[in-house]
């Protein structure tokens, strides 16, 4: 009897709602110790991304649009090293809402995997950023990536707690619409190709990732402690263990809601199995 052919095809909306559900019920399974370790690879895959955009926009003689879309570009790399390599992202664990809210998983069980995750992903991004202190990478371009890293902590540290609050719902739902494209995936090529654009788009756009900004602005602080040359136009002083904290709250507060509830939430409603229950209508989701 002949074996049926793997589909290449990528899976359906419905489908990777069922991914999404199935992968929830596995992160809430995986012991505290391998689940912290997993969290902290993703912290420092993104803080790998977060590095590479430092070094290719320190070049001062981008114009503002080639920055933004080679940055960005450069940036997706943590995400790819995620999802490729496996790792546990707390931005993306947003979306096992919709595990909760099917009853695949406890609320509270959900709640204890992104604390841990959240702490695991501080953790790699500070020993990445601690390798990335000692193999002295900043001095690139003659210090202007070091220079560049004080410029991009204190850019993200400026604004007013509920811009960057704002700032976090949109980042999150691109990414968590980047990390569903995952989900549909058959292939590595596809995952890395469907990840360029939402991941880049975010990074040019400017909104906030707690987990990169775990990275961001330790770096930053470094690199201003160490005797990088100041950025001219940016105010340097915001650039400390208080800006640090005022930044990532309103990163994660706002990561939270823009993943869990206008991504996780939403496509549970349109595509959950709530509806084979009769709890929102007769029929279930195509």
């Amino acid at each position: 009897m002949s074996q049926p052919q793997p589909s290449v095809n990528a899976l359906t909306p419905a489908q990777v709602e069922e991914a999404v559900d199935s992968a929830a019920e596995k992160k809430v399974a995986t012991p505290f110790l391998r689940l912290l370790v997993s969290a902290m690879f993703a912290g420092a895959f993104i803080g790998f991304g977060a590095l590479f955009f430092t070094v290719v926009t320190s070049d001062s003689s981008l114009s503002f649009a080639a920055a933004k879309l080679l940055g960005g570009l450069a940036f997706c790399l943590g995400l790819v090293l995620v999802l490729c390599c496996g790792s546990e992202l707390f931005t993306g664990n947003s979306l096992m809402v919709s595990g909760a809210m099917e009853h695949r998983i406890g609320w509270g069980a959900m709640l204890g995997n992104w604390a841990v995750v959240w702490i695991g992903n501080l953790l790699g991004a500070l020993l990445a950023v601690a390798l990335v202190s000692a193999a002295h990478i900043l001095d690139l371009n003659a210090g202007a990536a070091g220079t560049t890293a004080i410029a991009v902590a204190a850019a993200k540290i400026s604004p007013s707690w509920l811009t960057l609050f704002f700032r976090g719902i949109l980042c999150n739902i691109f990414v968590c619409l980047a990390v569903r494209i995952g989900f549909a995936a058959r292939s590595v090529a596809d995952k890395v190709l469907g990840i360029l654009l939402p991941i880049s788009a975010f990074v040019a756009c400017g909104f906030e990732h707690c987990v990169a900004n775990m990275f961001f602005l330790p770096m930053g602080l470094v690199a201003k402690l160490t005797g990088y040359a100041l950025p001219s136009g940016a105010d340097a002083s915001v650039v400390s263990v208080t800006g640090i904290l005022y930044n990532i709250s309103a990163a994660t507060l706002g990561n939270i809601v823009g993943g869990a509830i206008f991504v996780g939430l939403a496509y549970w409603f349109v595509q959950g199995h709530h509806a084979d229950r009769g709890i929102f209508g007769k029929g279930g989701a195509n």
